[in-house]
């Protein structure tokens, strides 16, 4: 892996970029008045309420509250992780991405061109296998296969579908030139090697499913097999590029047919996540020969709230159900919930849906049973609470697990739930505060709260404010913020923050202050904070220096409170304090 990538650069990067010119590539922008609007491309709409800022390099959605800088409209509109953005926005500016010196170091330029030789590699190797399916010397025996799996011309050229022909070196062949070359198809694992030097194709006489990367790359190939002996379904091994635990067929799909994703549904085989995509259901994916892993539902539920596993309902299906929910609950955070459906004996979702059609089987999904009701229906079969050691046996498996459950709710929850098969009241409450002991807790913001709809207080107003124009900061030097450090104001202490990181960055805009406290600590609360809508005719100027103003009196009028209060007790006032008090008095005249 590579090191950090400095947070200089990435803001020198945000400031040099224009995000007019970004957005219009991906979505149409017409101007309008000083900002540029378009139809939301983050939800469905016939008005535009998108509305982009060339001034402050942010954009806002007025209908559904998407909003940032041009980062975070790459990653939610490209589906990127952020390093990802960061590297396809210096891609696009013609700027290299430097790395701080880690413990890990960095792609080598020679290694960053082998990479992408290799990706280029893997997409002509797509193409020759879907040439293969129409000229191969079988292949109108291959066409009346996958026509008897009732899949449409369509559908197949959709997911690049081809066949590896039944040559031994049909890749090699084709692509191995040379010896660089052939030593390239081996890596990627398209050639093998056996003990006597001989070289010959991986993948012969298969149907070939490309596998792609949620960047939509070629990065390994399934196989399924026509006829002979063979696994039915081959997989390509583990590569530089490819890693079968950090893969989900068909997310990549998912992704772009379905702007925002509902959920994310979990089959066993290509052919089920294909057959699906054929009748409308175009939000299935499949795990690459292994069970689903916690990679696996970590990418999920960065795409979507609700993951439904689809299992056969046999003991194997019922046991890689169980794996799923142990990999799920570090991630099942309040808000996001995973399913499960068990289909009948000799179904599975291909078959299923062309039987029923896709309303029905959406109606099945619909009804899938909740993590919470598997979870209890499966330690029940394992556990008799008839008895004290029944009980005792039950709970000591369900603990330890109901622990691991990310979201504060849904622990709590399942806690209670626990204790209403087999605890009293007092050992629930017991249990309870051991969960939430056992928790990493997230740190607490001091006082400091997202605005209500009453409006915001000075503290909030002043952060919104140096928000939209940090040059305020050093507009006004008089306002010293700093000296309000020790009056207990909420949320003060986010407020000096920001105003000496304006002060250093007098110049820059809205975009730039999302980048620089993209990973602070209270970063949700500034982006909750932008969402409050300035007046038009506000003077902002004005409002700046008025909201210090009250600042400063509230912080006076409670020290006065104290000196006062202090000044009635029997100690009295020190020398100092009765100065402080007689000033203080001064001021409030």
């Amino acid at each position: 892996m590579a090191g950090r990538i400095p947070q200089d650069f990435i803001e020198d990067l945000v400031s040099r970029a224009d995000i007019v010119d970004v957005i219009d590539n991906r979505v149409k922008l017409k101007k309008a008045g000083r900002n540029h609007q378009a139809c939301c491309p983050f939800h469905n709409e016939k008005t535009p309420s998108f509305s982009v800022s060339q001034e402050k390099q942010f954009y806002y959605c007025f209908g559904c509250g998407a909003k940032g800088n041009v980062l975070s409209f790459l990653m939610e509109y490209d589906r990127l992780e952020f390093v990802e953005a960061v590297e396809e926005l210096a891609k696009e500016y013609g700027m290299t991405v430097p790395r701080e010196q880690g413990s890990k170091p960095g792609f080598t330029p020679q290694q960053k061109s082998d990479r992408e030789k290799d990706y280029h590699l893997m997409e002509e190797v797509t193409k020759y296998f879907v040439h293969q399916l129409k000229h191969a010397d079988n292949a109108k025996q291959v066409i009346e296969y996958l026509k008897g799996r009732g899949l449409s011309g369509d559908v197949v050229k959709y997911w690049d579908i081809g066949y590896a022909p039944d040559k031994w070196d049909g890749v090699l062949a084709t692509f191995g030139g040379d010896e660089s070359k052939q030593k390239r198809l081996i890596n990627l694992k398209l050639v093998n090697q056996n003990d006597n030097n001989r070289r010959y194709d991986f993948f012969r006489d298969r149907v070939m499913f490309p596998i792609r990367d949620k960047r939509g790359r070629v990065v390994a190939f399934g196989g399924r097999i026509i006829g002979g002996d063979g696994p039915k379904y081959l997989n390509s091994p583990e590569t530089p590029i490819f890693h079968k635990g950090y893969e989900l067929y068909g997310l990549y799909q998912a992704r772009r047919e379905n702007r925002k994703l509902e959920r994310l549904l979990v089959v066993e085989g290509y052919m089920d996540v294909v057959a699906l995509s054929q009748y409308g259901i175009s939000y299935a994916v499949a795990a690459l020969g292994t069970a689903t892993t916690p990679e696996h539902i970590q990418m999920m539920f960065k795409s979507t709230s609700e993951i439904v596993c689809c299992y056969d309902g046999d003991r194997a299906g019922r046991d890689a159900a169980w794996r799923a929910l142990e990999n799920a609950l570090p991630y099942l955070k309040d808000g996001l919930m995973m399913k499960f459906l068990f289909l009948p004996d000799g179904e599975d979702p291909d078959t299923m849906v062309r039987k029923v059609g896709k309303d029905d089987f959406e109606e099945q999904l619909s009804k899938a049973v909740p993590l919470s009701s598997y979870f209890f229906e499966s330690l029940m079969q394992n556990h008799s609470i008839g008895s004290i050691e029944g009980k005792a046996a039950f709970k000591a498996q369900a603990m330890p697990l109901i622990e691991k459950i990310a979201g504060d709710n849904q622990r709590e929850l399942m806690t209670a739930e626990l204790h209403r098969f087999c605890g009293s009241r007092d050992s629930y409450e017991n249990d309870l505060n051991i969960a939430k002991a056992n928790q990493n807790k997230k740190a607490k913001f001091d006082g400091y709260r997202a605005p209500t709809s009453r409006g915001l207080t000075p503290v909030r107003m002043m952060l919104r404010l140096l928000m939209d124009k940090p040059s305020l900061a050093a507009q006004y030097p008089k306002v010293k913020v700093a000296a309000l450090a020790n009056s207990g104001i909420a949320g003060i202490s986010m407020l000096i923050e920001m105003h000496d990181y304006c002060l250093q960055h007098s110049n820059n805009t809205t975009a730039g202050i999302i980048e620089a406290f993209r990973h602070h600590k209270h970063a949700a609360h500034l982006d909750k904070l932008l969402e409050s809508k300035l007046e038009e005719q506000l003077n902002i100027e004005a409002e700046y220096i008025e909201c210090f103003r009250k600042l400063l009196r509230a912080h006076y009028d409670a020290r006065l409170d104290e000196l006062t209060a202090k000044a009635n007790q029997p100690q009295g006032l020190s020398e100092i304090e009765q100065k402080e008090l007689t000033m203080l008095l001064q001021k409030r005249k």
